[in-house]
Protein backbone atom coordinates (compact mmCIF):
# COMPACT_ATOMS: atom_id res chain seq x y z
CA UNK A 1 0.00 0.00 0.00
CA UNK A 2 0.95 3.28 -1.06
CA UNK A 3 1.93 5.64 1.96
CA UNK A 4 -0.48 9.36 1.94
CA UNK A 5 0.84 12.48 2.01
CA UNK A 6 -1.59 15.95 2.43
CA UNK A 7 -0.46 18.87 0.45
CA UNK A 8 -1.47 21.51 2.56
CA UNK A 9 -1.27 24.82 0.38
CA UNK A 10 -1.28 28.62 2.48
CA UNK A 11 0.15 30.59 -0.18
CA UNK A 12 3.29 31.93 -1.61
CA UNK A 13 5.41 31.87 -4.84
CA UNK A 14 5.63 28.30 -5.29
CA UNK A 15 1.91 28.15 -5.95
CA UNK A 16 1.65 31.00 -8.54
CA UNK A 17 1.60 30.33 -12.46
CA UNK A 18 1.20 32.45 -15.25
CA UNK A 19 -1.56 32.70 -17.19
CA UNK A 20 -0.55 32.41 -21.04
CA UNK A 21 -2.25 34.85 -22.68
CA UNK A 22 -2.25 37.57 -20.27
CA UNK A 23 0.63 37.43 -18.24
CA UNK A 24 -1.61 37.44 -15.08
CA UNK A 25 0.40 35.57 -12.22
CA UNK A 26 -2.69 33.61 -10.24
CA UNK A 27 -2.69 30.60 -7.70
CA UNK A 28 -2.31 27.07 -8.83
CA UNK A 29 -4.78 24.84 -8.79
CA UNK A 30 -3.58 21.89 -6.52
CA UNK A 31 -6.14 19.27 -7.14
CA UNK A 32 -4.61 18.72 -10.83
CA UNK A 33 -1.06 18.61 -9.86
CA UNK A 34 -0.83 15.03 -10.65
CA UNK A 35 -1.72 16.31 -14.29
CA UNK A 36 0.71 19.03 -13.91
CA UNK A 37 3.17 17.11 -12.70
CA UNK A 38 3.20 13.59 -14.10
CA UNK A 39 6.34 12.94 -12.61
CA UNK A 40 4.95 12.57 -8.71
CA UNK A 41 3.37 9.12 -9.65
CA UNK A 42 6.59 7.65 -9.95
CA UNK A 43 6.91 8.93 -5.67
CA UNK A 44 4.44 6.14 -4.83
CA UNK A 45 2.90 8.08 -2.85
CA UNK A 46 -1.27 8.77 -2.77
CA UNK A 47 -1.45 12.80 -2.78
CA UNK A 48 -4.42 14.35 -1.41
CA UNK A 49 -4.91 17.89 -1.28
CA UNK A 50 -6.27 20.67 0.95
CA UNK A 51 -5.92 24.34 0.17
CA UNK A 52 -6.72 27.64 2.52
CA UNK A 53 -10.13 29.09 1.15
CA UNK A 54 -8.12 32.73 1.67
CA UNK A 55 -4.47 32.21 0.11
CA UNK A 56 -2.45 34.42 2.03
CA UNK A 57 1.96 35.86 1.61
CA UNK A 58 3.92 34.66 4.18
CA UNK A 59 4.54 38.50 5.07
CA UNK A 60 0.79 38.41 6.67
CA UNK A 61 1.72 34.88 8.43
CA UNK A 62 0.38 35.20 11.97
CA UNK A 63 -0.69 32.50 15.06
CA UNK A 64 -4.41 32.94 13.53
CA UNK A 65 -2.80 30.70 10.76
CA UNK A 66 -1.15 28.53 12.16
CA UNK A 67 -3.83 27.08 14.12
CA UNK A 68 -5.79 27.02 11.29
CA UNK A 69 -2.52 24.70 9.85
CA UNK A 70 -2.30 23.16 12.61
CA UNK A 71 -6.41 22.03 12.90
CA UNK A 72 -5.72 20.95 9.06
CA UNK A 73 -3.04 18.34 10.52
CA UNK A 74 -4.92 17.57 13.51
CA UNK A 75 -8.32 16.77 11.93
CA UNK A 76 -6.36 14.75 8.87
CA UNK A 77 -3.80 12.83 11.24
CA UNK A 78 -5.48 9.45 11.38
CA UNK A 79 -6.08 9.28 7.10
CA UNK A 80 -2.33 10.56 6.04
CA UNK A 81 1.15 8.90 6.60
CA UNK A 82 2.70 12.69 6.36
CA UNK A 83 1.95 16.21 5.04
CA UNK A 84 3.78 18.66 3.29
CA UNK A 85 2.97 22.36 4.15
CA UNK A 86 3.47 24.84 1.25
CA UNK A 87 4.18 28.25 2.52
CA UNK A 88 6.25 31.45 1.07
CA UNK A 89 9.52 31.55 2.64
CA UNK A 90 9.53 35.42 4.31
CA UNK A 91 8.15 33.30 7.26
CA UNK A 92 8.68 29.47 7.32
CA UNK A 93 10.86 29.75 9.77
CA UNK A 94 8.68 31.27 12.11
CA UNK A 95 5.88 29.04 11.22
CA UNK A 96 7.61 25.67 11.16
CA UNK A 97 8.99 26.55 14.59
CA UNK A 98 5.85 27.66 16.07
CA UNK A 99 4.04 23.75 14.27
CA UNK A 100 6.68 22.08 16.43
CA UNK A 101 5.65 23.37 19.65
CA UNK A 102 2.15 23.22 18.78
CA UNK A 103 2.07 19.49 17.32
CA UNK A 104 3.12 17.73 20.53
CA UNK A 105 3.53 14.15 20.75
CA UNK A 106 4.15 14.43 16.62
CA UNK A 107 5.19 11.04 15.26
CA UNK A 108 4.27 11.62 11.28
CA UNK A 109 6.69 14.09 9.10
CA UNK A 110 5.01 17.58 8.92
CA UNK A 111 7.75 19.18 5.66
CA UNK A 112 7.23 22.90 4.97
CA UNK A 113 8.55 23.82 1.80
CA UNK A 114 8.21 26.54 -1.21
CA UNK A 115 10.43 28.29 -3.47
CA UNK A 116 12.39 31.19 -4.70
CA UNK A 117 10.63 31.57 -8.20
CA UNK A 118 6.96 29.90 -8.81
CA UNK A 119 6.18 26.62 -9.95
CA UNK A 120 5.10 27.64 -13.56
CA UNK A 121 8.72 29.32 -14.11
CA UNK A 122 10.84 27.22 -16.51
CA UNK A 123 14.27 27.44 -13.84
CA UNK A 124 11.60 26.92 -10.59
CA UNK A 125 13.15 25.61 -7.90
CA UNK A 126 9.65 24.59 -6.83
CA UNK A 127 9.65 21.51 -8.52
CA UNK A 128 12.48 19.31 -6.83
CA UNK A 129 11.92 20.64 -3.51
CA UNK A 130 8.05 19.47 -3.77
CA UNK A 131 9.10 16.42 -4.99
CA UNK A 132 12.05 15.88 -2.16
CA UNK A 133 9.41 16.89 0.59
CA UNK A 134 6.74 14.56 -0.58
CA UNK A 135 9.46 11.68 -0.62
CA UNK A 136 10.38 12.28 2.63
CA UNK A 137 7.05 13.07 4.62
CA UNK A 138 5.64 9.21 3.09
CA UNK A 139 8.76 7.53 4.24
CA UNK A 140 8.74 5.16 6.65
CA UNK A 141 10.64 2.41 8.14
CA UNK A 142 9.28 -0.81 10.23
CA UNK A 143 5.72 1.25 9.43
CA UNK A 144 6.89 4.12 10.93
CA UNK A 145 8.10 7.80 9.74
CA UNK A 146 11.76 7.99 9.65
CA UNK A 147 11.24 11.64 10.59
CA UNK A 148 8.48 12.53 12.77
CA UNK A 149 9.13 16.10 13.60
CA UNK A 150 8.96 19.55 11.63
CA UNK A 151 10.83 20.43 8.80
CA UNK A 152 11.80 22.67 6.33
CA UNK A 153 13.19 20.81 2.98
CA UNK A 154 14.69 23.03 0.38
CA UNK A 155 17.26 23.00 -2.08
CA UNK A 156 17.85 19.35 -1.20
CA UNK A 157 18.32 19.56 2.13
CA UNK A 158 16.12 18.84 4.83
CA UNK A 159 16.37 20.89 7.99
CA UNK A 160 15.15 20.84 11.69
CA UNK A 161 12.38 23.63 11.50
CA UNK A 162 12.80 25.19 14.46
CA UNK A 163 16.43 25.62 14.02
CA UNK A 164 16.28 27.26 10.93
CA UNK A 165 16.03 30.79 9.77
CA UNK A 166 15.88 32.08 6.21
CA UNK A 167 19.26 33.83 4.90
CA UNK A 168 18.95 34.68 1.35
CA UNK A 169 16.65 36.55 -0.57
CA UNK A 170 17.63 35.80 -3.97
CA UNK A 171 19.45 32.54 -3.94
CA UNK A 172 17.94 29.06 -3.77
CA UNK A 173 19.74 28.14 -0.96
CA UNK A 174 17.43 30.08 0.92
CA UNK A 175 17.74 28.65 4.86
CA UNK A 176 20.51 28.10 7.04
CA UNK A 177 20.39 26.17 9.95
CA UNK A 178 23.76 27.28 12.24
CA UNK A 179 23.46 25.18 15.29
CA UNK A 180 22.01 21.52 14.04
CA UNK A 181 23.01 19.93 11.08
CA UNK A 182 20.63 18.95 8.09
CA UNK A 183 18.39 16.26 8.85
CA UNK A 184 18.65 14.90 5.32
CA UNK A 185 20.37 15.41 1.73
CA UNK A 186 18.91 14.89 -1.24
CA UNK A 187 21.42 13.84 -4.55
CA UNK A 188 21.04 10.39 -6.49
CA UNK A 189 19.70 9.08 -3.09
CA UNK A 190 17.93 10.65 -0.03
CA UNK A 191 21.05 10.73 2.50
CA UNK A 192 19.10 10.69 5.92
CA UNK A 193 21.52 12.13 8.72
CA UNK A 194 20.08 9.39 11.55
CA UNK A 195 21.94 10.76 14.69
CA UNK A 196 20.47 14.07 13.86
CA UNK A 197 17.02 13.37 13.96
CA UNK A 198 14.85 13.62 16.88
CA UNK A 199 14.23 10.33 18.10
CA UNK A 200 10.88 9.80 19.99
CA UNK A 201 10.75 8.15 23.43
CA UNK A 202 7.69 7.03 23.85
CA UNK A 203 4.40 7.14 21.95
CA UNK A 204 1.80 9.28 23.56
CA UNK A 205 -0.86 10.59 20.93
CA UNK A 206 -0.71 14.10 18.73
CA UNK A 207 -1.70 16.67 21.62
CA UNK A 208 -2.51 19.92 19.25
CA UNK A 209 -1.77 23.19 21.10
CA UNK A 210 -4.54 26.21 19.90
CA UNK A 211 -3.78 28.84 22.50
CA UNK A 212 -1.04 31.06 21.74
CA UNK A 213 -0.70 34.44 23.69
CA UNK A 214 1.39 36.88 21.13
CA UNK A 215 2.01 39.61 23.63
CA UNK A 216 5.50 39.40 23.24
CA UNK A 217 7.91 41.54 21.51
CA UNK A 218 11.66 41.88 20.18
CA UNK A 219 14.47 44.17 21.68
CA UNK A 220 17.75 44.11 19.69
CA UNK A 221 20.49 46.00 21.81
CA UNK A 222 22.75 47.93 19.29
CA UNK A 223 25.26 50.35 19.93
CA UNK A 224 23.61 53.75 21.39
CA UNK A 225 20.36 52.26 22.53
CA UNK A 226 18.72 54.72 24.28
CA UNK A 227 16.89 54.20 28.31
CA UNK A 228 13.92 55.90 26.26
CA UNK A 229 13.93 53.06 23.74
CA UNK A 230 14.16 50.23 26.08
CA UNK A 231 11.93 51.47 28.80
CA UNK A 232 9.25 51.96 26.40
CA UNK A 233 9.01 48.85 24.95
CA UNK A 234 8.88 47.25 28.38
CA UNK A 235 6.31 49.87 29.06
CA UNK A 236 3.94 48.05 26.48
CA UNK A 237 0.78 47.46 28.02
CA UNK A 238 0.36 43.81 28.61
CA UNK A 239 3.70 42.74 27.52
CA UNK A 240 4.15 39.41 28.67
CA UNK A 241 7.35 37.94 27.18
CA UNK A 242 10.50 39.65 25.87
CA UNK A 243 13.33 38.30 23.75
CA UNK A 244 16.51 40.41 24.05
CA UNK A 245 18.16 39.52 21.45
CA UNK A 246 22.34 40.71 22.42
CA UNK A 247 25.69 40.60 21.25
CA UNK A 248 27.95 37.29 20.95
CA UNK A 249 27.63 34.88 23.83
CA UNK A 250 24.62 36.73 25.67
CA UNK A 251 26.35 40.45 26.17
CA UNK A 252 24.92 43.73 26.64
CA UNK A 253 26.01 47.22 27.62
CA UNK A 254 26.74 47.74 31.26
CA UNK A 255 24.92 51.11 31.55
CA UNK A 256 22.96 50.93 35.14
CA UNK A 257 19.52 51.97 33.49
CA UNK A 258 19.72 48.74 31.80
CA UNK A 259 20.44 46.52 34.51
CA UNK A 260 17.74 48.34 36.67
CA UNK A 261 14.80 49.01 33.90
CA UNK A 262 15.14 45.05 33.23
CA UNK A 263 15.43 43.84 36.76
CA UNK A 264 11.83 46.09 37.25
CA UNK A 265 10.03 44.55 34.54
CA UNK A 266 11.04 41.11 35.48
CA UNK A 267 10.03 41.69 39.13
CA UNK A 268 6.63 42.99 37.78
CA UNK A 269 5.89 39.58 35.86
CA UNK A 270 8.30 40.06 32.50
CA UNK A 271 9.71 36.80 31.57
CA UNK A 272 12.95 38.31 29.48
CA UNK A 273 15.17 35.32 27.51
CA UNK A 274 18.24 36.03 26.10
CA UNK A 275 19.31 35.40 22.56
CA UNK A 276 22.46 35.86 20.73
CA UNK A 277 22.66 38.30 17.23
CA UNK A 278 24.66 35.44 16.07
CA UNK A 279 23.60 33.16 13.42
CA UNK A 280 25.29 30.50 14.98
CA UNK A 281 26.81 29.67 18.72
CA UNK A 282 24.70 30.42 21.56
CA UNK A 283 24.14 32.41 25.14
CA UNK A 284 26.50 31.65 28.04
CA UNK A 285 25.94 34.41 30.34
CA UNK A 286 27.91 34.98 32.80
CA UNK A 287 30.79 34.02 30.70
CA UNK A 288 31.79 37.62 30.34
CA UNK A 289 30.95 40.58 32.57
CA UNK A 290 28.89 42.48 29.90
CA UNK A 291 26.32 39.51 30.54
CA UNK A 292 26.72 39.05 34.35
CA UNK A 293 24.35 42.18 34.94
CA UNK A 294 21.78 40.53 32.69
CA UNK A 295 21.62 37.27 34.94
CA UNK A 296 21.76 39.39 37.91
CA UNK A 297 18.97 41.02 36.79
CA UNK A 298 16.57 37.27 36.59
CA UNK A 299 16.99 37.73 32.89
CA UNK A 300 17.02 33.78 31.58
CA UNK A 301 19.00 31.98 28.72
CA UNK A 302 17.75 31.32 25.72
CA UNK A 303 21.05 29.03 24.98
CA UNK A 304 21.44 28.38 21.03
CA UNK A 305 17.85 29.24 20.04
CA UNK A 306 16.87 31.00 16.62
CA UNK A 307 15.05 33.67 17.35
CA UNK A 308 12.07 32.52 15.31
CA UNK A 309 12.48 29.52 17.51
CA UNK A 310 12.58 31.82 20.92
CA UNK A 311 9.03 33.91 19.55
CA UNK A 312 7.01 31.32 18.95
CA UNK A 313 8.21 29.13 21.98
CA UNK A 314 7.58 31.94 24.05
CA UNK A 315 4.15 32.50 22.53
CA UNK A 316 2.59 28.82 22.80
CA UNK A 317 3.85 28.27 26.66
CA UNK A 318 2.54 31.15 27.72
CA UNK A 319 -1.22 30.70 25.91
CA UNK A 320 -0.76 27.04 27.14
CA UNK A 321 1.35 26.68 30.38
CA UNK A 322 0.61 28.50 34.22
CA UNK A 323 2.25 29.43 36.70
CA UNK A 324 5.02 31.72 34.53
CA UNK A 325 7.62 30.24 36.68
CA UNK A 326 6.99 27.25 34.40
CA UNK A 327 6.96 28.91 31.60
CA UNK A 328 10.61 30.43 32.25
CA UNK A 329 11.85 26.53 33.24
CA UNK A 330 10.24 25.15 30.06
CA UNK A 331 11.90 28.14 28.11
CA UNK A 332 15.23 26.77 29.10
CA UNK A 333 14.50 23.26 28.65
CA UNK A 334 14.77 21.29 24.86
CA UNK A 335 11.15 20.24 23.86
CA UNK A 336 11.74 19.38 20.06
CA UNK A 337 15.22 19.79 19.68
CA UNK A 338 14.96 23.55 19.49
CA UNK A 339 18.05 24.05 21.69
CA UNK A 340 21.17 21.48 22.37
CA UNK A 341 20.89 21.38 25.74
Amino acid sequence: MNPKVLLIYTGGTIGMVQDPKTGAWSPFDFTSLLETMPSLRKLNVDIGTHSFSKIIDSSDMCPEYWIEIAKVIEENYKNYDGFVVLHGTDTMSYTASALSFMLEGLEKSVILTGSQLPIGVLRSDGKDNLINSIEIAGYKENGKALVSEVCICFENNLYRGNRTTKLNAENFNAFYSGNHPALAEVGIHVKYNRHAILQQTESRGLLVHKKLDDRVAILKIYPGISQNTVESILAIDGLQGLILETYGSGNAPSAPWLKNALKRAIDNGLIILNITQCKAGKVEMGKYQASVELLEAGVISGEDMTTESAVTKMMVLLGSITPKSKVAELLQTSLCGEMSN
